[in-house]
């Protein structure tokens, strides 16, 4: 075998690998809501969003002194409050208090609109100007979902809708401000720095939300918590970005287009709930809409 057809072989080892940690990344971020949703079974809206973030602050502290990383600069901290505030407190509380009256089916639709929102704020933010063809399949997947939710609340939104849209307006700001940040630090680093920054609110909700709420420890309720702190809030970013940063942004977020309807796959198959006939065209919709975007962007 030449240098060149061995060099060839380690890049397309190395590409494959990396595909596959993108995809176990995108794998372990669609149970997320069945996760939470198990977690709302023994532990409060309120608890289980302060208690997620102060375990896997304690993961991502651990980390994080393991590998005597340095404190971030001091211009970098106002990107990772944003971060801490969208990705770590705002997103996980509003979808847990949507999930306790909206089915984890339903969520995921809505909440697959969440990459074409935080390509719009990081838009606003940078000042790219994606091609026509990226903002016409961004409004075709803005209109799939705001008819989906209106079809399903007979045409008005739901608490639960209210709660899904606003985690989507902050998710997408921490998104694209933790991208923005990922350009000169390491990916999990920005996640980590996050939730450790969340720690104080954090530990603040748990102490006041466990006295008020009640609390059930059974076997789905602990799974569900251990799998949204440990898991969906610090180490699936690990392997996400371990991914990119191997295969590259655009590659991996073809990957991330599957999210929603392997979350649809887990809440029938789990959660045993029944999808309505309508969901599931939804879904494969919105799909459509977020391809034809990273297309025009690439």
């Amino acid at each position: 075998m030449s240098a060149q057809d061995s060099a060839t072989a380690q890049r397309w080892v190395a590409a494959n690998h990396g595909a596959l940690l993108a995809a176990t990344g995108v794998l372990s971020f669609s149970f997320s809501f069945p996760a939470t949703a198990w977690a709302l079974r023994g532990f409060g809206p309120w608890t289980s969003t302060g208690l997620r973030g102060v375990l896997a602050a304690f993961a991502a502290g651990a980390c994080l002194l393991a590998g005597r990383v340095p404190v971030p600069r001091r211009r970098d901290w106002p990107g990772l409050l944003v971060v801490a505030a969208g990705c770590v407190l705002g997103f996980p509380l509003l979808t847990t208090l949507a999930l306790r009256t909206s089915s984890t089916a339903h969520s995921a639709v809505v909440i697959g609109l969440l990459p074409l929102a935080t390509a719009a704020v990081s838009v606003a933010r940078t000042g790219e100007r994606p091609p026509r063809l990226f903002w016409y399949g961004a409004v075709a997947g803005a209109a799939v979902v705001i008819g989906f939710t209106l079809q399903q609340s007979h045409g008005r939104p739901t608490v639960a809708d209210l709660y899904l849209f606003g985690a989507l307006l902050v998710c997408s700001a921490g998104y694209a401000e933790g991208g923005r940040l990922a350009r000169h630090m390491p990916g999990w680093q920005v996640i980590a720095w996050a939730v450790v920054a969340a720690l104080p609110a954090t530990a603040v909700v748990t102490a006041l939300a466990l006295p008020a709420e009640p609390v059930r420890l059974t076997g789905h309720a602990l799974t569900g918590m251990l799998y949204v702190a440990l898991v969906s809030q610090f180490g699936g970013f690990v392997v996400w970005y371990r991914g990119m940063g191997a295969i590259g942004v655009a590659r991996a977020s073809q990957l991330q287009l599957a999210q929603p309807l392997l979350t649809l796959a887990w809440s029938v198959l789990l959660m045993g709930e029944h999808l309505s006939p309508v969901t599931p065209f939804a879904a494969l919709a919105v799909l459509l809409c977020i391809a034809a975007t990273q297309r025009a962007r690439s």
